[in-house]
């Protein structure tokens, strides 16, 4: 387990980022990178001074990685949303955002029942959703304005769910997001998220994908 643990959090090392992989975790001392601020490896230290990162490929290379281990993606499936954003008017980085954020898995993390976009995407596949009164258990589908995701009601007493109410008591929704009740939300919103909130460069990630 704890090997499964250290490769998880390898990635944000790799990343020189914390890309909150690993819930609670993440925003305590404990986490790998705060103890570890380099890239993992015997020559993980030596290199994370910024020198020998390589070039601008690189650079682009390792932010494409780090966005797919934030959102648990394939490289196709990332690559099909940067063509999906680029057919949008506006900037593509905030383009590509929106479908990365519209997806219910993230949508599930983000009203706080799982501790991780990992942790929501493994609820998600056990069928305790429902988006709009429907069962849904693919966690790449994209939810849209009016949508209610909520739990669904014979899966409540879950262990997972017990205790939501401390769990949730403090939990901040991004703006396009609204609680209904414990165990409903609604996307009141087009999912939005700024370029500077996640700790990832996407012109990067949008200048990668264009070469």
């Amino acid at each position: 387990m704890a090997h499964a643990f250290d490769s998880v959090c390898g990635r944000c090392r790799r990343a020189g980022e914390k890309l909150f992989l690993k819930g609670e975790k993440c925003f305590t001392p404990k986490c790998p990178i705060v103890r570890r601020p380099y890239a993992p490896g015997v020559h993980g230290q030596s290199r994370s001074g910024g020198s020998g990162r390589g070039s601008d490929y690189g650079k682009q290379l390792r932010e494409k990685q780090a966005l797919r281990a934030m959102y648990g993606l394939r490289d196709r499936q990332l690559k099909k949303y940067y063509r999906e954003a680029l057919q949008k008017r506006g900037v593509t980085a905030e383009a590509l955002l929106e479908r990365l954020e519209s997806r219910l898995d993230n949508s599930v993390y983000r009203l706080g029942y799982g501790a991780s976009r990992a942790h929501a995407r493994q609820l998600v596949n056990h069928g305790l959703f429902t988006v709009n009164g429907r069962r849904v258990d693919i966690p790449s589908y994209q939810v849209r304005v009016g949508d209610v995701i909520a739990v669904k009601e014979t899966k409540r007493g879950k262990p997972v769910f017990l205790g939501l109410q401390e769990r949730l008591v403090n939990k901040d929704l991004p703006p396009w997001l609204t609680r209904v009740d414990l165990y409903t939300g609604t996307v009141a919103a087009t999912p939005t998220l700024e370029v500077h909130e996640i700790p990832v460069d996407m012109q990067a990630i949008v200048e990668f994908y264009s070469r």
